[in-house]
Formats: C-alpha cells, structure tokens, sequence
C-alpha cells in the first residue's frame, strides 16, 4: 500500500495517484538520519528535477474507515496521547471520537527520478542502502515490499534506459508467469506553469520540515510516455 497526500485534512486523508516530492524528500532524509527543520538541505533539493513514471496498474483505491479518540483512560498518561488535540495542547472541539478516512493506493509501482548535486545524490545512494529511520511509502503503515533505490544515473535519460533495461529483465525473469508485462503508463514531471495541458497546481516542495513544517508550489504535467522516451 502507499497514500501520497498533498491536499488533506484530518477527517479525509486522501492520496494523489502518484508520489509527491515531499513525500519522496521525507524519504531520503529518512534513510539518512536528518531529522528535524533540515532548511538548509531542503534548499539544496527543492528545484532538483523531479520525475515519476507511472504503470498500466490495476490495483485499485482502499479507503480506510477510522474511528480515533475514543476509550481512553485520562488518568492513565499514555493513553491521553491518543486523543485528538488541537495545537495548543486542549481537547478538539467536541471531545471524544472522531471519524476519519484515508486512502491508499493498492498494488501500485512507480519509478521516482530526482537530479541531485553528485555528493547528495552519492550520500542517498549510500543511506538508502542501510538506512538510519525507517522508510515508508507516504505513511507509516505502508512499507516498501522491495528495495526502493535502484542506482544512479548521469542523466535522465540514462534513468529511462535503466527503467527500459530492468523491465526487460523483469518480463524475463517471469517466464511463462500469466501475469501480463509491466509497462509505463505515464509521465509527470514539472511543468515552468500551468499553460500546458494536463497540468496540476501541487503544494508539495519541502522547505521546512519538523513541527512546523513549510511548503511551496510546483507546477506538474502528466503525458503520456513515449515509445521512445530516450529518443525524446
């Protein structure tokens, strides 16, 4: 499973159809160990060229009904950190449970480019190799299945050579598997503004992480992936 949310609120947790770059930024910090507002880091990355590649999937939406808030001893102190608060610390308006939805996406693979100068490129590479935290899929709940890094590249169009080389190598290692071939679907990279089609407004480029957390705007288009993505 895997949820990249970009627009939610506390009682609908949605998921875009595909990874964010904030989601992929906590990702990398993750596996290296920077914890904390990191602003200095985070401005290093934040116009690094972000693409995502998208498959033929059929794996479908899960929506996840919650109830949280609800039978907690307050005179027990751990379980007062289980109900829903504001920030100030005081009890939600209303008290007691709380309804809650989030989506998650069901058996679903991309492949994530992100440009980086050589040495963060070369310390993510390492850290994702044996990472220091934990790594998730946008949420806790949603762990990666497989190793998320799949090596380095000069250029990306190198990155889509090494895309087409491991599928081909997947498609052989399944053989006779009835299962049908995996094949990229689309593209969605970063778009200078919103003229083009299919073009998106997402609030998710991480400046600031921690407690209070800051973000800004990017603009994104989807396109179909080309028969000849290296050619292009």
């Amino acid at each position: 499973m895997q949820s990249w949310g970009a627009d939610s609120r506390f009682d609908l947790r949605q998921t875009l159809e595909y990874p964010t770059k904030s989601g992929i930024f906590g990702m990398l910090l993750a596996s290296s160990g920077d914890s904390g507002p990191q602003e200095q880091l985070l401005g290093r990355m934040a116009d690094a060229p972000f693409t995502v590649v998208t498959f033929d999937d059929s794996g479908d939406k899960l929506v996840d009904y919650h109830m949280v808030g609800n039978g907690y001893d307050e005179k027990e102190a751990w379980s007062t950190l289980h109900i829903p608060r504001k920030n100030d610390g005081s009890k939600a308006v209303g008290g007691g449970a709380k309804r809650t939805y989030r989506e998650y996406l069901q058996e679903r693979v991309f492949a994530v480019f992100v440009g980086l100068d050589d040495d963060l490129a070369e310390k993510f590479a390492a850290s994702l190799r044996q990472p220091i935290f934990d790594l998730y899929l946008g949420r806790k709940c949603c762990v990666p299945s497989a190793p998320v890094f799949q090596g380095l590249c000069d250029s990306e169009g190198e990155a889509l050579k090494a895309l087409k080389g491991f599928l081909a190598a997947e498609a052989e290692r399944r053989g006779g598997d009835s299962r049908k071939p995996r094949r990229p679907k689309w593209i969605i990279s970063e778009a200078p503004d919103g003229n083009a089609p299919e073009s998106r407004l997402l609030n998710d480029v991480p400046l600031r992480f921690g407690d209070n957390r800051l973000y800004r705007d990017r603009w994104v288009v989807r396109k179909e992936f080309p028969a000849d993505p290296v050619a292009e």
